[in-house]
């Protein structure tokens, strides 16, 4: 059936809609972090928050009244700053690719998971690691590279590319052609240890392997899209840790070129109630 012009801008304005909506909750979540939790402003969490608000980082208690009394703690941080270097949304999800300054003894990298309802923010998961002042060795760091969404036609697309990998690859370990999902030629690496390239990750999981270094996702938990990035939250284990694996991905013409990651400890060695692979 033909579509009529009439259908074709009602399809366009709807598109249009959505666009704004999802920007309006980047925007809820800047103003929200910085008004409430860099400034230390109690009086902005209702302005921001609404219950019932759903923590998971289990230092935190749930609900509005724990994050004022949380803020009551720190009453405006001037040399503070949170920082978004990459911020992407989905649905009613944002994710916040972050450093944080000036928190704590060190700065911290950090993804942050919001979601809005209403205009507010009811839940939130996070992954921290300190920033690490060395390079990688192909000389990248935890936050550079690109940081600009494109590409929002190939959302869905992308979306099923990164958990079809994450299941099939670093879940149940099955041998694939990894050209089939990263490009050999151009696949830039930010995690710590690894280099750019197929040649760069082969290198690391031989390092891993010879050192006898568990490496394993058991659970992919949460997939969060906008165009050329895919965010995704796993459990798995490191090291015989149980750990929380927090990546990014960026891609091109439908396959992986870029990476970040944030990867770290669950708390007590073992997964919270609630938190990334147990909703």
């Amino acid at each position: 059936m033909k579509k009529t012009l009439t259908t074709l801008g009602a399809m366009a304005l709807g598109t249009t809609a959505a666009l704004a909506d999802l920007e309006a909750n980047k925007q809820i979540v800047i103003d929200g972090m910085t008004n409430a939790f860099v400034r230390g402003n109690t009086d902005a969490v209702d302005d921001y928050f609404a219950d019932p608000y759903i923590q998971h980082n289990p230092l935190a208690a749930s609900g509005v009244d724990a994050l004022k009394g949380l803020l009551s703690n720190l009453p405006g941080n001037p040399e503070g700053s949170f920082e978004p270097i990459r911020i992407i949304a989905e649905g009613d999800l944002v994710v916040t690719h972050s450093v944080y300054e000036n928190f704590g003894p060190v700065p911290l990298v950090a993804f942050d998971v919001f979601r809005i309802d209403n205009g507010k923010i009811v839940e939130h998961w996070d992954n921290m690691s300190p920033v690490v002042e060395q390079p990688n060795p192909s000389g990248r760091t935890q936050i550079d590279g690109e940081t600009v969404v494109t590409d929002l036609d190939k959302t869905a697309e992308n979306k099923a590319l990164v958990e079809d990998f994450i299941n099939r690859v670093l879940i149940k370990g099955e041998q694939v052609d990894f050209t089939d999902y990263i490009n050999p030629e151009k696949y830039l690496q930010h995690n710590t240890q690894a280099g750019d390239g197929l040649e760069g990750l082969g290198a690391f999981l031989q390092y891993l392997g010879e050192n006898d270094i568990a490496f394993y996702y058991t659970n992919l938990a949460m997939v969060v899209a906008e165009g050329n990035f895919v965010f995704a939250a796993a459990e798995g284990v490191f090291g015989e840790q149980p750990t929380a694996y927090f990546d990014l991905f960026r891609l091109e013409d439908g396959r992986i070129v870029e990476h970040w990651d944030v990867i770290a400890d669950m708390p007590s060695g073992e997964l919270p109630e609630g938190y990334p692979g147990k909703f």
